[in-house]
Protein backbone atom coordinates (compact mmCIF):
# COMPACT_ATOMS: atom_id res chain seq x y z
CA UNK A 1 0.00 0.00 0.00
CA UNK A 2 1.05 3.53 -0.86
CA UNK A 3 1.42 6.46 1.59
CA UNK A 4 -1.43 8.41 0.88
CA UNK A 5 -3.32 5.26 0.47
CA UNK A 6 -2.28 4.54 4.43
CA UNK A 7 -3.01 7.92 5.28
CA UNK A 8 -6.56 7.95 3.41
CA UNK A 9 -7.17 4.35 5.46
CA UNK A 10 -6.02 5.56 8.53
CA UNK A 11 -7.95 8.41 8.80
CA UNK A 12 -11.44 6.86 7.57
CA UNK A 13 -10.58 4.63 9.98
CA UNK A 14 -10.21 7.16 12.91
CA UNK A 15 -13.04 9.49 11.81
CA UNK A 16 -15.43 6.32 12.02
CA UNK A 17 -13.91 5.40 15.54
CA UNK A 18 -14.76 8.59 17.01
CA UNK A 19 -18.46 9.05 15.04
CA UNK A 20 -20.98 10.20 16.68
CA UNK A 21 -23.95 8.83 14.47
CA UNK A 22 -27.32 10.53 16.20
CA UNK A 23 -25.10 14.01 15.82
CA UNK A 24 -24.47 13.44 12.08
CA UNK A 25 -28.02 14.06 10.62
CA UNK A 26 -28.02 17.57 12.75
CA UNK A 27 -24.48 18.45 11.68
CA UNK A 28 -25.87 18.08 8.38
CA UNK A 29 -28.66 20.02 8.09
CA UNK A 30 -26.75 22.97 10.05
CA UNK A 31 -24.05 22.79 7.19
CA UNK A 32 -27.05 22.57 4.34
CA UNK A 33 -24.36 19.84 3.01
CA UNK A 34 -25.54 17.42 0.34
CA UNK A 35 -22.82 15.29 1.55
CA UNK A 36 -23.42 12.80 4.89
CA UNK A 37 -21.71 13.77 8.06
CA UNK A 38 -20.35 10.90 10.35
CA UNK A 39 -21.17 13.03 13.05
CA UNK A 40 -18.06 14.05 14.46
CA UNK A 41 -17.12 17.02 15.82
CA UNK A 42 -14.70 19.69 15.62
CA UNK A 43 -12.89 18.74 19.32
CA UNK A 44 -12.73 14.80 18.81
CA UNK A 45 -11.89 15.52 14.73
CA UNK A 46 -8.95 17.33 15.32
CA UNK A 47 -7.56 14.85 18.25
CA UNK A 48 -8.02 11.74 15.99
CA UNK A 49 -6.54 13.07 13.08
CA UNK A 50 -3.13 14.49 14.76
CA UNK A 51 -2.69 10.72 16.25
CA UNK A 52 -2.75 9.69 12.67
CA UNK A 53 -0.68 12.35 11.22
CA UNK A 54 2.18 11.18 13.46
CA UNK A 55 1.66 8.19 12.79
CA UNK A 56 1.78 8.45 8.97
CA UNK A 57 4.53 10.51 8.11
CA UNK A 58 4.88 11.21 4.24
CA UNK A 59 8.00 11.75 3.12
CA UNK A 60 7.93 13.25 -0.36
CA UNK A 61 5.41 16.69 -1.86
CA UNK A 62 4.04 14.65 -4.52
CA UNK A 63 3.09 11.88 -1.75
CA UNK A 64 1.22 14.40 0.07
CA UNK A 65 -0.85 16.06 -2.69
CA UNK A 66 -1.66 12.65 -3.72
CA UNK A 67 -2.83 11.91 0.01
CA UNK A 68 -4.79 15.11 -0.12
CA UNK A 69 -6.36 14.61 -2.78
CA UNK A 70 -7.14 11.32 -2.39
CA UNK A 71 -9.23 12.07 0.48
CA UNK A 72 -10.82 14.78 -0.83
CA UNK A 73 -11.98 13.54 -4.21
CA UNK A 74 -12.98 10.03 -2.35
CA UNK A 75 -14.79 11.42 0.83
CA UNK A 76 -17.90 9.93 1.68
CA UNK A 77 -18.35 12.24 4.50
CA UNK A 78 -17.69 15.55 5.10
CA UNK A 79 -15.20 15.09 7.68
CA UNK A 80 -12.83 13.60 5.34
CA UNK A 81 -13.04 16.71 3.15
CA UNK A 82 -12.12 18.62 6.63
CA UNK A 83 -9.25 16.30 7.39
CA UNK A 84 -8.03 16.60 3.58
CA UNK A 85 -7.68 20.35 4.52
CA UNK A 86 -6.19 19.84 7.80
CA UNK A 87 -3.38 17.60 6.41
CA UNK A 88 -2.71 20.50 3.86
CA UNK A 89 -1.76 22.68 6.88
CA UNK A 90 -0.22 20.35 9.28
CA UNK A 91 3.23 21.64 10.28
CA UNK A 92 4.89 18.11 9.16
CA UNK A 93 4.34 20.02 5.49
CA UNK A 94 5.33 23.60 5.79
CA UNK A 95 8.37 23.13 3.17
CA UNK A 96 5.70 21.45 0.96
CA UNK A 97 3.63 25.16 0.61
CA UNK A 98 4.85 26.16 -3.20
CA UNK A 99 3.20 27.35 -6.39
CA UNK A 100 2.61 24.03 -7.06
CA UNK A 101 0.14 23.46 -4.43
CA UNK A 102 -2.08 26.17 -6.57
CA UNK A 103 -3.94 23.53 -8.70
CA UNK A 104 -4.64 21.58 -6.21
CA UNK A 105 -6.25 24.20 -3.98
CA UNK A 106 -7.89 25.60 -7.16
CA UNK A 107 -9.57 22.15 -7.19
CA UNK A 108 -11.11 21.99 -3.89
CA UNK A 109 -12.25 25.70 -3.54
CA UNK A 110 -13.91 25.66 -6.74
CA UNK A 111 -15.34 22.01 -5.72
CA UNK A 112 -16.02 22.66 -2.35
CA UNK A 113 -18.06 25.77 -2.80
CA UNK A 114 -19.10 26.40 0.56
CA UNK A 115 -17.96 28.66 3.24
CA UNK A 116 -16.81 25.99 5.86
CA UNK A 117 -14.43 24.10 3.22
CA UNK A 118 -13.32 27.24 1.38
CA UNK A 119 -12.59 30.03 3.85
CA UNK A 120 -9.51 28.22 5.67
CA UNK A 121 -8.41 27.54 2.43
CA UNK A 122 -8.55 30.64 1.31
CA UNK A 123 -6.97 32.37 4.41
CA UNK A 124 -4.28 30.34 5.35
CA UNK A 125 -3.53 28.44 2.73
CA UNK A 126 -3.99 31.05 -0.37
CA UNK A 127 -2.61 33.80 1.67
CA UNK A 128 -0.09 31.45 2.80
CA UNK A 129 1.05 31.00 -0.61
CA UNK A 130 0.65 35.16 -1.24
CA UNK A 131 2.69 36.03 1.50
CA UNK A 132 5.38 33.75 0.74
CA UNK A 133 5.39 34.44 -3.26
CA UNK A 134 3.83 37.83 -3.52
CA UNK A 135 5.12 38.53 -7.36
CA UNK A 136 3.38 35.23 -8.47
CA UNK A 137 0.34 35.04 -6.49
CA UNK A 138 -0.83 38.31 -7.22
CA UNK A 139 -1.71 38.07 -10.65
CA UNK A 140 -4.12 34.48 -10.02
CA UNK A 141 -5.08 36.41 -6.82
CA UNK A 142 -6.41 39.19 -8.99
CA UNK A 143 -7.59 36.88 -12.21
CA UNK A 144 -9.49 34.88 -9.55
CA UNK A 145 -11.30 38.11 -7.78
CA UNK A 146 -13.16 38.78 -11.29
CA UNK A 147 -13.16 35.04 -12.30
CA UNK A 148 -17.47 33.63 -12.46
CA UNK A 149 -16.68 31.31 -10.04
CA UNK A 150 -17.87 32.83 -6.26
CA UNK A 151 -15.77 30.89 -4.29
CA UNK A 152 -12.54 31.82 -6.45
CA UNK A 153 -13.66 35.55 -6.03
CA UNK A 154 -14.33 35.09 -2.13
CA UNK A 155 -11.02 33.39 -2.05
CA UNK A 156 -9.48 36.16 -3.72
CA UNK A 157 -11.64 38.80 -1.07
CA UNK A 158 -10.50 36.84 2.12
CA UNK A 159 -6.93 35.89 1.23
CA UNK A 160 -5.25 38.92 2.94
CA UNK A 161 -7.33 38.56 6.34
CA UNK A 162 -4.59 37.62 8.48
CA UNK A 163 -1.73 39.93 6.82
CA UNK A 164 -2.58 42.80 9.02
CA UNK A 165 -0.57 45.76 8.43
CA UNK A 166 1.20 43.91 6.06
CA UNK A 167 -2.03 44.10 3.30
CA UNK A 168 -1.72 45.05 0.42
CA UNK A 169 -4.90 47.74 0.29
CA UNK A 170 -4.43 48.29 -3.68
CA UNK A 171 -4.73 44.69 -4.19
CA UNK A 172 -7.44 44.29 -1.30
CA UNK A 173 -9.45 46.70 -3.18
CA UNK A 174 -9.04 45.21 -6.31
CA UNK A 175 -10.44 42.01 -5.32
CA UNK A 176 -13.31 43.34 -3.50
CA UNK A 177 -15.12 45.98 -6.78
CA UNK A 178 -15.87 42.91 -9.24
CA UNK A 179 -18.00 41.95 -6.46
CA UNK A 180 -19.09 44.91 -5.43
CA UNK A 181 -22.60 44.67 -7.27
CA UNK A 182 -22.34 40.75 -6.67
CA UNK A 183 -26.21 40.10 -4.49
CA UNK A 184 -24.94 36.50 -3.25
CA UNK A 185 -24.65 36.26 0.48
CA UNK A 186 -21.49 34.82 0.13
CA UNK A 187 -20.00 37.49 -1.89
CA UNK A 188 -21.05 40.46 0.48
CA UNK A 189 -20.53 39.03 3.13
CA UNK A 190 -16.38 38.27 2.24
CA UNK A 191 -16.16 42.44 1.26
CA UNK A 192 -17.38 42.76 4.73
CA UNK A 193 -15.30 40.70 6.69
CA UNK A 194 -11.97 41.38 4.37
CA UNK A 195 -12.92 44.70 5.55
CA UNK A 196 -13.43 44.32 9.02
CA UNK A 197 -9.87 42.83 9.40
CA UNK A 198 -8.17 45.04 7.93
CA UNK A 199 -9.88 48.06 10.11
CA UNK A 200 -8.31 46.62 12.86
CA UNK A 201 -4.78 48.34 11.50
CA UNK A 202 -6.44 50.69 9.54
CA UNK A 203 -9.84 51.79 10.25
CA UNK A 204 -9.73 55.35 9.37
CA UNK A 205 -9.23 53.71 5.84
CA UNK A 206 -11.82 51.38 6.14
CA UNK A 207 -14.20 53.90 7.02
CA UNK A 208 -12.82 56.36 4.10
CA UNK A 209 -13.41 53.15 1.65
CA UNK A 210 -17.00 52.34 2.93
CA UNK A 211 -17.73 56.17 2.34
CA UNK A 212 -16.47 56.15 -1.31
CA UNK A 213 -18.22 53.34 -2.71
CA UNK A 214 -21.61 52.11 -2.88
CA UNK A 215 -21.08 48.65 -1.16
CA UNK A 216 -24.42 46.57 -0.01
CA UNK A 217 -25.81 47.12 3.65
CA UNK A 218 -24.61 43.75 4.57
CA UNK A 219 -21.02 44.69 3.63
CA UNK A 220 -21.33 48.25 5.66
CA UNK A 221 -22.37 46.85 8.87
CA UNK A 222 -19.88 43.83 8.67
CA UNK A 223 -16.95 46.23 7.64
CA UNK A 224 -17.76 48.67 10.83
CA UNK A 225 -18.89 45.86 13.05
CA UNK A 226 -16.23 46.77 15.40
CA UNK A 227 -15.44 50.22 15.12
CA UNK A 228 -16.98 53.09 17.04
CA UNK A 229 -19.52 55.57 15.16
CA UNK A 230 -17.02 57.87 13.86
Amino acid sequence: MSAPEAVRDAVRAALRAAAEPAKAPLMQAYMKSPMPFLGVQAGPRRAALKRVFAGHRIASAPEWRQAVLALWREAEYREERYAAIELTGHAHYREFQTLYTVPMYEEMIVSGAWWDLVDELATHRVGGLLAAFPDAMRPLVLQWAHDGDLWKRRTAILCQNRFKARTDTALLYACIEPSLSDNDFFARKAIGWALREYAKTSPDEVRRYVRAKGISGLSRREALKNLPVA
